[in-house]
């Protein structure tokens, strides 16, 4: 079973590779922001996403974690995102591999939306959006102690004042944040 949902994974994936890229919406609480998606150069990456948004798992999760510079005081490499995603586990589909940035030639700047994980190969459903240029969570990269850096797989082309708006939201709470920014729906356009 594992290899055939890996075969099936693999062939979406490549008829991705020739694809335009992708513009879905995401309707928050907050306002909406726009993306766009590259599966010419993140195929993996985007058949992930594009496969959460379809079954329609993002509706009803939500942004959960904002970084900002004065809220990471151990870190000594400091970035700016806000985190959202959070699937029931229970529903999660099984991690992808990881494609640097290396690969894809995607940088984490300014509005680039990214797969969250811990180890390589463990990305699902979680993602966060940039604010401003972040090299270090790309390929090479000091945020994780692995130097592989993060999936880059689009960007905000609409709503980045929605974005900081949530990244300011509570700037005395912590990164994990309660009451959480629901994420109504992530469509397609």
């Amino acid at each position: 079973m594992k290899i055939f949902f890996s075969y099936c994974f693999f062939i979406c994936a490549t008829n991705l590779l020739h694809k335009k890229n992708i513009s879905c919406l995401i309707k928050t609480e907050l306002g909406e922001i726009t993306i766009e998606l590259y599966p010419s150069q993140a195929p993996v990456t985007v058949a992930n996403f594009l496969k959460y948004a379809d079954a329609h798992l993002y509706d009803s999760s939500s942004f959960f974690r904002a970084v900002t510079l004065n809220n990471q005081p151990k870190d000594s490499v400091r970035i700016e995102v806000i985190q959202g995603g959070n699937v029931d586990s229970a529903k999660e589909f099984p991690a992808i591999p990881l494609e640097t940035t290396k690969q894809t030639g995607l940088l984490h700047k300014d509005g680039t939306i990214s797969m969250a994980r811990g180890k390589p190969a463990t990305a699902t459903s979680s993602f966060f959006i940039c604010i401003n240029d972040q090299p270090s969570l790309d390929f090479g990269g000091k945020r994780n102690k692995d130097g592989q850096g993060f999936a880059a797989f689009g960007k905000v082309i609409y709503g980045m004042d929605v974005v900081k708006k949530i990244q300011q939201l509570y700037p005395n709470q912590g990164q994990y944040f309660k009451p959480t920014v629901y994420i109504l729906s992530i469509t397609r356009k």
